[in-house]
């Protein structure tokens, strides 16, 4: 393929959905909630693309498919940083309480940039997601992007360097927005979030956010020690994602792209090679170990399970095809070429065209159930 197939694919799948107004993309055509993990991985597929251009600008219909690539990804940073920010006093206060009933919203309104639902109405508390937005934050600055405009917000995301520099000891309600395994609604301290919070810290210190327009005034701040304090948690919890799963499937954001957040190649091939032997089947990875979401026997009316309940969701969970990409671009890091070519294969037998004949990759595989 070449960068105008990529664009015309961009286009066709991404971009097309991002609200005119707010640069936000909503969750489906049936809803405007717009997940702000979610946002930052789809705007990272066009931030790609528009890196690819800028090493092939000599032609000038180049200059404008890269520019246009990169205006839409400051559209999306911006638009989360303005839904963020009208949540100031919450960050303020977090800081303060670390309370999950004081934690930024986990998602937003795509349409209006306000809040979706309550501050009870959700597990907000995803110390991952702001992570994640600070991380790719810092990475768009660096590669010259001007995300941040004003004194006012480079202040916010100080503030937002305050909010998470202490995930190394929160509890939070994790990726998959539920808690610990049992759907107790019970917030954990998990591997992945404290691993995100690190290459946030790390990716954001002695930053300019004006870049080369900045000054003193600018530059981000990270205290050294929350940085060794969420490396020393992080080691220590490895493998393990949380006190009640033994593993992951989300670890490896934080093993390899985008986080990389382990310096220890031992501690990450065994964290990999646990993943990959306990979780990955033939159509993806499961999320965790009796993961009963989406599964045929999963009771959509309960939002919760006792222990000896999730038994029953045991080697009929969902499978994720999305994680078949993860390990494709891990072994495009570290230069393993039968890595990329095995999960390249397993992931061609997933992919399905929309009715444009476009190839994508479904959401998951479910058992169905007569099985």
């Amino acid at each position: 393929m070449t960068l105008d197939d990529y664009y015309h694919t961009v286009a066709k799948t991404i971009l097309c959905n991002q609200n005119p107004l707010t640069g936000l993309f909503a969750a489906g055509k049936d809803t405007d909630h717009a997940w702000v993990r979610d946002n930052v991985y789809a705007i990272m597929a066009v931030w790609g693309l528009s890196l690819s251009y800028k090493k092939h600008l000599d032609q000038m219909e180049n200059w404008t498919k890269c520019y246009e690539l990169e205006q839409s990804v400051v559209k999306t940073m911006r638009g989360l940083l303005i839904c963020m920010m009208k949540q100031v006093k919450k960050v303020e206060k977090f800081k303060t309480t670390l309370s999950r009933d004081d934690a930024l919203h986990a998602k937003y309104s795509s349409v209006t940039g306000n809040t979706a639902v309550g501050d009870n109405e959700w597990g907000h508390l995803q110390l991952d997601a702001t992570s994640l937005y600070l991380l790719m934050l810092g990475e768009m600055t660096s590669s010259g992007l001007h995300i941040v405009y004003t004194l006012d917000e480079v202040d916010f995301v100080q503030n937002l360097i305050f909010y998470i520099e202490q995930s190394y000891m929160i509890p939070d309600y994790g990726i998959w927005e539920r808690g610990d395994k049992t759907n107790h609604g019970y917030p954990e301290l998990n591997s992945s979030s404290v691993g995100m919070a690190k290459a946030a810290l790390e990716a954001l210190n002695e930053l300019d956010l004006f870049g080369s327009n900045g000054g003193p005034r600018s530059i981000i701040h990270v205290s050294a020690d929350y940085i060794y304090w969420c490396h020393s948690v992080l080691k220590a919890m490895l493998p393990r994602e949380s006190f009640s799963k033994e593993t992951d499937a989300s670890l490896l954001s934080i093993i390899s792209y985008p986080a990389f957040s382990i310096e220890d190649l031992d501690l990450v091939t065994e964290t990999k090679t646990g993943i990959i032997k306990k979780l990955q089947g033939r159509y993806g990875l499961s999320r965790f170990l009796r993961d009963g979401h989406k599964t045929p026997l999963e009771n959509a009316s309960r939002l919760h399970y006792d222990p000896h309940e999730l038994k029953r969701f045991e080697k009929i969970e969902c499978e994720w095809p999305l994680f078949f990409c993860y390990l494709i671009l891990d072994g495009l890091f570290h230069e393993n070429d039968e890595q990329v070519s095995n999960y390249c294969g397993l992931l061609e037998e997933c992919i399905i065209k929309n009715p444009e004949g476009v190839q994508i990759i479904p959401e998951l595989y479910a058992v169905t159930p007569d099985r």
